[in-house]
């Protein structure tokens, strides 16, 4: 046997085991596996010395490495001090604390030396009380986002690389990682784009696709190995040149409601199997976390479903009741009115009044013509609506309410009105009527809101949904207020008002299939938006 071949019974097994040791025979190193050169960073074409081999214990372990080492090189026997730690320096910069445990080798002048790893279980133990309570954080999020960042961001602090590849259909693509800036700049200068956006087919990733098929975890004992397989040469050189030597990789995978969501990627030379199960342990946890973001999800959705419901509900037991208190009214109110109305036309006739007689007479005419608006606003907010769509043009409506409300009959402050109708708006299907009603009460509602000199920004556009008009004035808006208020009937937002106009606004929008928005102006007053479904 040669001095670069195990010794002993044991010589296949040797070279295999993961655990670093090292054979003295005399004052020489005869065998040294693969695990410790790859942990000290020792040539394959040779074995090192006892001087080279002690010179990479740490200075307080000097104490005793080097009366050994005079000893065994003098072929005196050793004496029996033996510490149960030790500390050496490895290949990749970083201390580690090994257990040294020897056992007779071949012949009597021979001793297996193996360096168990004394930092792993406490290791283990550091890695999974901070998984435990990033777990607990991470069922406090709300966001699937927030949750992985927080995952990743978890494991970097343990001295890992980290990323999670997301599962989209038949491809997977990075979600957030914690890799070497470097690494991340090289593959977006391969790839032509942020690495996020790059789609990887999943057929061509099999270790992902096996580790998802099968819902175990896969550990990698040389990363450098795997990244050659999947990657060509010069991207496999680039990445062994800027990771760690004796990389290791692990790929757990993340179950979302029992469907494959994406695999948790590790990689450190600390990578061990133990602490690889604590983190195919908190992959598991990632998946509960995400599956509660979506039950939260779901029951915020239910509640607006059930609030929304029960709006409608109150809304449509007010609008009964103020549907019979409005026939009432109208049966009760609209014939007097009507009486009042002819008899002040007969009035203006009489060529006998004075002055002061046909001032009385106009006002008595304005204040019976202003009561029976109000009632025909009561009938209009609780009156059954049955549209009789035919082609309609958003825009034309608003010129024809602006006619009305600025240049007609009605008395109101002069705002400046701004309109900009967007070129490419369709015309919608509607009811031309009851259309008309809700433009110009939502036009009358801005100008009436506006002081004088103010200016009302009027626009018509082609939106996703439909067609948007939307009304802003500078008012004194509606800050404070709960918009969805806005549109109940006798809501009122200044003291002239009825609080009926906005009312019909959202009861013709709604029988039409669309919707209808309040918000406040950051500039101050009040913007509306309705959109009608084409």
């Amino acid at each position: 046997m040669s001095d670069l071949d195990p010794p002993g019974a044991l010589d296949g097994l040797l070279p295999a085991l993961p655990v670093p040791l090292f054979v003295v025979r005399g004052d020489r190193v005869v065998f040294a596996n693969t695990a410790l050169r790859t942990l000290l960073g020792l040539r394959e074409d040779g074995l090192p010395s006892l001087l080279e081999l002690t010179s990479r214990f740490e200075p307080e372990e000097r104490a005793w490495v080097e009366p050994l080492r005079e000893a065994l090189e003098r072929g005196e026997q050793p004496g029996p001090v033996q510490p149960a730690f030790v500390r050496m320096r490895g290949a990749d910069g970083r201390q580690h604390l090994l257990s040294p445990l020897t056992a007779p080798g071949r012949v009597p002048e021979e001793r297996l030396v193996l360096l168990l790893d004394a930092e792993g279980g406490d290791a283990v133990r550091r890695l999974s009380t901070m998984l435990v309570s990033t777990a607990a954080e991470l069922l406090r999020c709300r966001d699937e986002a927030q949750v992985l960042e927080l995952a990743v961001e978890a494991v970097h602090r343990q001295g890992f690389y980290v990323s999670v590849m997301l599962l989209e259909g038949d491809f997977l693509r990075h979600g957030p990682m914690r890799q070497e800036p470097e690494s991340l700049a090289a593959a977006e200068q391969l790839y032509g784009q942020s690495v996020h956006a790059v789609r990887f087919p999943r057929s061509l990733m099999p270790h992902l696709a096996e580790v998802l098929t099968s819902r175990r975890a896969a550990f990698h004992p040389d990363a450098f190995s795997m990244a050659r397989r999947l990657h060509t040469p010069e991207v496999a050189d680039n990445i062994q040149r800027i990771y760690p030597p004796g990389s290791r990789a692990l790929d757990a995978p993340i179950f979302v409601e029992d469907e494959p969501f994406g695999v948790l990627a590790v990689q450190s030379p600390t990578l061990t199997p133990a602490n690889a199960g604590a983190l195919e342990l908190f992959a598991q946890l990632i998946g509960s976390a995400l599956e509660n973001v979506r039950h939260h999800r779901a029951a915020e959705a239910r509640l607006a479903e059930v609030s929304r419901l029960q709006n409608e509900l109150i809304a449509s037991e007010r609008l009964t009741v103020l549907g019979e208190a409005a026939g009432v009214v109208a049966h009760e109110v609209r014939n007097p009115l009507g009486a009042i109305l002819n008899t002040v036309a007969v009035l203006k006739r009489e060529p006998r009044l004075g002055p002061a007689g046909a001032s009385a007479v106009e006002m008595l005419e304005e204040e019976a013509i202003r009561l029976e608006d109000i009632v025909r606003d009561l009938l209009d907010t609780v009156r059954p609506l049955e549209p009789r769509p035919r082609p309609v043009s958003l825009g034309e409506l608003v010129h024809r309410a602006l006619g009305q409300l600025v240049h007609g009959r009605e008395e109101l402050p002069a705002p400046r009105v701004l309109f900009d109708e967007a070129p490419d708006v369709p015309d919608l299907p509607g009811d031309e009527t009851l259309l008309q009603l809700a433009v110009t009460h939502l036009m009358r509602n801005a100008i009436q809101a506006s002081p004088r000199g103010g200016t009302v920004r009027v626009a018509v556009r082609r939106v996703p949904d439909g067609v948007s008009l939307s009304v802003e004035d500078e008012g004194p808006g509606i800050a404070g207020l709960d918009p969805q208020r806005v549109f109940e009937p006798f809501f009122l937002t200044r003291a002239n008002g009825r609080g009926l106009g906005l009312a019909i606004v959202r009861r013709v929008v709604l029988a039409h299939g669309g919707k209808v928005r309040a918000g406040a102006r950051p500039e101050g007053g009040a913007r509306f938006e309705l959109v009608l479904p084409l």
